[in-house]
């Protein structure tokens, strides 16, 4: 059994999310508003290491036109980071549109604006985790 940890990586805000045990379903984790990106790594690493995870998805928010920009070299660089000081394995996941996909579904919910800010960033790691989960069930059963 394999536990999955999915990253939304920002500059003030971390979305986290991790997988059941099967590696089916996301779920939300308090997001992370760590203070340097030593403590943000620290804390990523302890819920790696408390959860039983194998592999992280970090978020890579390409250009619409799936050029890197600034904020796509600092989520690489902060991946980079985290697989070198841990334990866990990195993957990189494209996730342009999944803010707003998140804020949609946060709307959807009746939430309020103060709500929605607060959990956008978790909503988006839930949805570039089950991205990844999906795809990754969907290649299992083609080589099957």
């Amino acid at each position: 059994m394999t536990r999955y940890l999915g990253i939304d990586f920002g500059t003030r805000r971390i979305g986290v999310a991790v997988s059941d045990e099967l590696g089916i379903t996301a779920q939300p984790l308090p997001s992370l508003e760590p203070s340097s990106e030593q403590e943000a790594l620290s804390v990523i690493q302890g819920l790696v290491d408390q959860h039983g995870v194998l592999e992280v998805v970090v978020g890579l928010p390409k250009n619409m036109n799936g050029s890197i920009g600034p904020a796509a070299e600092a989520a690489l660089a902060f991946a980079r980071r985290l697989e070198e000081g841990g334990t866990a394995k990195v993957t990189m996941w494209d996730e342009r549109l999944t803010s707003r996909a998140a804020e949609r579904l946060l709307i959807e919910a009746d939430l309020s604006r103060a709500k929605r800010k607060r959990h956008v960033d978790q909503m988006a790691a839930v949805l570039i985790l089950q991205g990844f989960l999906d795809r990754y069930h969907r290649q299992q059963e083609r080589s099957s």
